[in-house]
């Protein structure tokens, strides 16, 4: 529908004696056709899986799950055929009806996409509610990671984990891999016996004779939120609806560096209402895990990288907490919309951050952010699509990976800022907590959300804002709101000084450790470094700091950048040794780029055998990146 013919029918709507309490967003919502989605084959708007089971048994031996997916379908279209998504699966055969009344049926599998993987067209009798597809994983299952106890902390036991985003469950689980469609679902999981199981749903506090486990997710969640993890694991309670499992060997860590989770769900429920998912846990994984961390509702995955000893890199558990209302609860209908999940989750994340520790933490944090986004747009608007800087985008026929940078997260949020700044706070707020009240366990577009912007904040306060330009040109608009931290500003000096020759170790910082300041402070210190200074200026600041030992990995990571930039190659050593044991893509990439860009031929070189060192100790996410960077 046109938006001209929509404002036209809402007025109506809203002028008519037969609906006089009716609400604006009520209308909006009733209108919300779901769009086709372009990276999924499964017919989910003609017959769609209200409830999954899984039956699972986890093999260490030959690596692979073998399975059964039980839909409950809601065939309300009354078709003869179900399409569902899967990539790299093995189908063994496909059932109808409960499990005490089980009738094989005729299944097809369609062409291989190298992306979107195969349809499986699955025939139905008349009146077919229950869909029971008999499966194994294959070498080839992007979405699990299995790890050598040689890789984990403990070196004693195995472990495996999965991760569904963006269009990944697909290979660990036959289903309908779109974000449109919502489901329950519940699991049966059998481990070795030594082991115990967690999954995105209720959870065991400890391990079972029998290494058998069983979960259920009552409230409905996109498929790419089901999540699985298997190894030696601890629980740790941390409050009372919150803890955090780990290998035995990082509890105490965990419990420090994690202290104030109760706190953040406090914040959190105090700006933007109620968290409805019962019990928020996290789960620290090993080094391999690509991403800082992972929003699986109940249990949210994490790096062990954020465990930086002092508390400074807590943002993520913000982040991912927030994830709980803007993306599980609110989430984009698309992955064209995935600036919907997280514009809104960075900008809720700073909230909380700012009600905890202190507007000028939050300032702080804002500020780094703002560098990374304007580092991102130099790279866009030379790339082959530059207007990737745009919030919605056109991905169709390209991998959802490719949006899922800076500029969904940062300019999100900056776009949310700037509005805020616009109508104040105290208004926006409200805006914000009805949105989630109202469209909770939705799933919503782009446009749909302008419309409801207008009609719920804008057009009621007579506010003229940018939205279109905002989300559908590149760039960032002239009234983005402004940023700045004068404690940035000051370690942004420091890095002049030793631009200009000074010796900032005579005055400024002497005396001064490193545990002094915080992560995002040397953050700010590191990217103000010019790459044309000596060699000799950065290994003189090592001997002060240890940037490159210090196992500060956000650190190291900028750290090692500018080594490469500035050709200092005494740091290879930690360099390569880091790229060996960290998987978290946003810890490496930067690194690997560097290397790429770097005016000494050789670095390309070297980069590329440490990625064959490393390569298999990555999860496939980084691991498709970093080949990119390189090939």
């Amino acid at each position: 529908m046109l938006k001209a013919q929509f404002i036209f029918i809402v007025i109506l709507i809203l002028s008519s004696s037969c609906v006089p309490n009716e609400d604006v967003s009520e209308v909006i919502l009733s209108s919300n056709k779901a769009p086709l989605d372009p990276h999924s084959y499964s017919n989910f708007q003609e017959i769609n899986t209200n409830h999954l089971h899984l039956d699972l048994e986890i093999n260490f031996e030959n690596k692979t799950i073998y399975g059964v997916a039980r839909h409950t379908m809601n065939n309300t279209s009354n078709v003869d055929t179900a399409t569902f998504d899967i990539k790299a699966l093995n189908i063994q055969k496909v059932t109808l009806g409960s499990t005490e009344n089980e009738i094989e049926t005729n299944f097809e599998i369609g062409e291989n996409h190298k992306l979107k993987g195969q349809p499986l067209h699955v025939v139905l009798k008349p009146g077919s509610k229950q869909v029971n597809i008999y499966y194994q994983t294959t070498e080839k299952t992007e979405a699990i990671d299995w790890l050598s106890k040689e890789l984990t902390f403990g070196k004693k036991h195995p472990y495996m984990y999965t991760q569904g985003q963006a269009i990944l469950t697909r290979s660990w689980i036959p289903i309908q891999d779109t974000p449109q469609n919502r489901i329950t679902y519940s699991a049966k999981v059998k481990v070795p016996k030594e082991l115990i199981a967690i999954m995105s749903a209720s959870n065991p506090k400890e391990r079972n004779e029998k290494g058998v486990y069983e979960f259920e997710m009552k409230q409905a969640i996109p498929a790419y939120l089901i999540a699985l993890a298997v190894g030696d694991m601890k629980y740790t309670s941390i409050g009372e609806n919150s803890g955090v499992y780990s290998e035995p060997e990082l509890a105490d860590a965990c419990a420090y560096e994690f202290v104030d989770l109760p706190k953040m769900i406090m914040a959190a429920e105090k700006l933007y209402g109620p968290y409805r998912w019962e019990q928020y846990d996290l789960l620290v994984l090993p080094y391999s895990f690509p991403f800082g961390g992972m929003e699986n509702p109940r249990l949210t995955f994490a790096s062990p990288t954020i465990i930086a000893g002092d508390r400074s890199s807590v943002s993520v558990i913000a982040h991912e907490l927030a994830h709980s209302w803007s993306g599980n609860l609110v989430t984009n209908s698309t992955w064209n919309d995935f600036w919907l999940n997280e514009g809104f989750t960075v900008y809720f994340e700073n909230r909380i951050m700012e009600e905890i520790y202190g507007a000028e933490v939050a300032e702080i944090l804002r500020v780094i952010e703002k560098h990374e986004l304007d580092q991102t747009l130099k790279v866009i608007e030379t790339s082959e699509h530059p207007e990737d800087s745009r919030l919605k985008l056109e991905l169709d026929s390209r991998s959802p990976d490719d949006g899922m940078n800076e500029i969904a997260y940062i300019k999100g949020a900056f776009f949310l800022r700037t509005i805020e700044n616009k109508v104040g706070r105290k208004k926006f707020d409200k805006f914000l907590r009805d949105y989630f009240d109202k469209l909770a366990f939705e799933t919503i577009s782009t446009e749909t959300f302008i419309d409801y912007l207008n009609a719920e904040l804008l057009e009621p306060n007579k506010i003229d804002f940018n939205t279109e330009e905002w989300i559908y040109q590149p760039g960032i608009p002239e009234n983005c709101v402004k940023v700045n931290s004068a404690r940035l500003n000051k370690m942004a000096s420091y890095a002049s000084m030793i631009n200009n020759g000074e010796d900032v170790f005579a005055k400024e910082l002497k005396g001064v450790k490193r545990t002094d300041l915080t992560t995002q402070e040397w953050q700010a210190f590191i990217r103000n470094i010019a790459d044309t200074v000596a060699p000799s200026k950065l290994q003189l600041i090592d001997e002060y700091l240890d940037f490159k030992g210090s196992g500060n990995r956000a650190i190291m990571s900028e750290w090692f950048q500018l080594n490469v930039k500035v050709g200092n190659k005494e740091v290879r050593p930690e360099m390569r040794s880091h790229l060996n044991l960290i998987g978290r893509r946003w810890l490496i990439e930067g690194i690997y780029q560097s290397l790429k860009d770097s005016r000494d031929t050789e670095d390309l070189e070297w980069a590329k055998n440490v990625f064959e060192e490393a390569r298999n100790n990555y999860h496939h996410v980084s691991k498709i990146t970093i080949e990119e960077i390189l090939h």
